[in-house]
């Protein structure tokens, strides 16, 4: 169902997401990217959608090969389409076609929030990254960003009130949004511990937590969003592979 939804909708994100078009990936997302890679080697980029993140970490001093992986044919076909990469392969996370230790570096950036099998993918991970290697792991705000979340203006309160409301954070769920007319998108929504022990079990160790507040270029596009300044969309963390787990 969820890679249905994608096939479907494939042009929903390349044109809305890609090639310069939103602008938490331009100001906030690429270049945190960017600074992440630094120093690696050889980069996989999972759930890879038109390859954005896969060719800018190719063009990162001192890496030699990046590919992406993404289970969904019609972002692999524009991602081919557009290359400048090592290359793309047609896979799902929970099933990397890779050798052990094969990368130094992983990214995953939007996808686990679609992924069902979160333990199969994050164990995959930790197979095909290095001893040392690092995985740089983007989502959407697994607290603020909880479905039924969202910023109220409560006109009822004398005197009235605004603030953010959180929704239902420590049950895990599945919803399909529709994220723009017509445009449904099948989300898994998950609390931080699940993610953090997940990682943990398969010996990935946080070593950096980024809370960023949303870019200036979202906070333009509607005079509503400057009410929610404070409230960061993202959430990035940075895990070491270490050789054994306690």
């Amino acid at each position: 169902m969820s890679d249905d939804l994608w096939e479907r909708y494939a042009a929903w994100w390349i044109d809305g997401f890609t090639e310069g078009a939103d602008p938490e990936y331009v100001e906030q997302i690429l270049p945190l990217a960017v600074e992440e890679l630094a120093g690696a080697t050889r980069v996989l980029d999972i759930g890879c959608g038109d390859g954005q993140i896969t060719r800018l970490a190719a063009r990162v001093d001192g890496v030699e090969v990046a590919v992406g992986i993404d289970p969904t044919w019609n972002q692999i076909r524009v991602a081919a389409e557009r290359g400048a990469a090592t290359g793309f392969v047609r896979a799902g996370a929970a099933g990397l076609p890779f050798a052990d230790a094969s990368f130094d570096a992983a990214v995953a950036c939007l996808v686990f929030e679609h992924i069902d099998d979160v333990d199969g993918a994050i164990a995959e991970i930790a197979r095909v990254l290095q001893p040392g290697g690092r995985f740089c792991f983007f989502l959407n705000h697994p607290l603020l960003q909880t479905p039924g979340s969202g910023w109220i203006d409560d006109q009822v309160l004398d005197p009235p009130e605004q603030y953010w409301r959180i929704g239902p954070y420590l049950t895990e769920a599945v919803t399909i949004e529709e994220v723009e007319l017509g445009v449904h998108i099948r989300f898994v929504h998950r609390p931080l511990s699940r993610y953090v022990n997940a990682l943990a079990a398969h010996g990935l160790l946080l070593t950096r937590m980024v809370e960023p507040a949303p870019p200036p270029g979202f906070l333009a596009l509607a005079t509503e969003y400057a009410d929610a300044a404070t409230v960061p969309r993202l959430l990035y963390l940075r895990t070491s592979k270490v050789t054994s787990v306690a």
